[in-house]
């Protein structure tokens, strides 16, 4: 039997639909946007479909790190370790605009909005709020939740805020600083207070992986209205002693699996979670692609490489890069790696391959 990508993508996307719809059910506003986009993740699989009859894989999910900037400096931080680009090179908040508005033509559903910290470009965010037939989960560290970003979720149910914690207060400080996960559960009593839907981000190491997958976490963030658990597992670009590996990669698998037959309120992602089922990593367009503050296409946020920028380049033709073709055609997404990324343990062969496909 032939492995259907297009379908795997689309039925994933449609089961996380469903999962929303059955924990925001008490929540009128919140369900009244996952039934609108429901129909609209329907027809953006139809457009996808239908690009993909002319040789066009769209894929339905985007990351997209707005901003290099942060109010944080947290230890082994990825973003801060690659060099935040000077601020005057970010993409416009109308360079932004063009971006999602061509995504949403293509029949994107869902654009991560990452940084550094988004929240410091609220111009940004108000210019993807515009489409309303793509889903935005932003990536936030919770401490510029103010009542002005409160608002602007209230305004924008297709925003979604995901606040980054690293497990209890004294693991989630030692990370991020002094006073952080206070301020995280503060955001999080507002948003639930204001009948806002929101999620949390955890970075699983070998360090934090059973106290973060244990049901009495997860119980803790329940009871501050939470409803999307996402499990991202480290990669080993600083601390290579804390990542996962075959024993704790499969402990990890196990424990997600525990969690979604035992947790009913909230959602469980984990990332890249199992790439055997998807047929390899879903970087580089197969599933998704990033795209930095500065518009480089990139595989992956942990594999900085790029042939064209979107500043002066289309979206469409960032899918269909030398670059992007090249390594989804060559194997190297579906080979095997000890870490949270394949593409970060081969970081010389995509190098040499970004380079090919600039014409270098």
């Amino acid at each position: 039997m032939i492995f259907d990508l297009q379908q795997y993508l689309t039925d994933g996307l449609g089961r996380l639909i469903k999962d929303a719809l059955k924990v925001t059910f008490k929540n009128r506003k919140q369900s009244a946007f996952f039934l609108r986009f429901a129909q609209s993740a329907n027809n953006a699989s139809a457009r996808r479909n239908e690009l993909g009859k002319t040789g066009l894989h769209v894929p339905p999910f985007l990351i997209a790190s707005i901003t290099g900037d942060c109010n944080l400096n947290c230890t082994g931080c990825y973003s801060q370790a690659n060099g935040s680009p000077a601020k005057a090179k970010e993409l416009t908040a109308s360079e932004w605009g063009r971006i999602f508005k061509e995504a949403a033509n293509l029949g994107v559903s869902v654009i991560l909005l990452a940084g550094g910290e988004p929240l410091l470009r609220s111009d940004v965010i108000l210019a993807a709020a515009k489409q309303k037939d793509i889903l935005f989960p932003v990536f936030t560290n919770g401490t510029m939740l103010d009542r002005s970003a409160i608002r602007m979720f209230e305004d924008f149910r297709n925003m979604i805020p995901i606040i980054s914690i690293e497990g209890d207060e004294a693991v989630t400080d030692s990370r991020r600083g002094q006073g952080v996960h206070k301020k995280a559960l503060v955001a999080m009593s507002t948003l639930n207070e204001r009948g806002l839907m929101f999620g949390v981000s955890v970075t699983v190491t070998s360090a934090n992986l059973d106290a973060t997958t244990d049901k009495g976490f997860i119980s803790e963030l329940e009871r501050y209205g939470c409803k999307v658990a996402l499990f991202v597992e480290y990669v080993p670009f600083e601390q290579p002693d804390i990542a996962l590996h075959g024993e704790t990669r499969s402990r990890l698998a196990a424990r997600i699996d525990e969690l979604r037959t035992c947790t009913k309120g909230t959602i469980i992602i984990s990332f890249p979670g199992d790439e055997a089922e998807s047929g390899g990593c879903l970087a580089a367009g197969r599933g998704f692609f990033h795209i930095s503050a500065t518009g480089d296409a990139e595989p992956c946020p942990f594999s900085p490489y790029s042939d064209l920028n979107l500043r002066d380049k289309s979206l469409r033709e960032a899918i269909m890069s030398p670059f992007f073709t090249r390594l989804r055609e060559d194997g190297i997404l579906s080979a095997a790696h000890t870490g949270g990324c394949v593409l970060f343990e081969q970081e010389e062969t995509v190098a040499r391959m970004a380079s090919q496909g600039s014409g270098l």
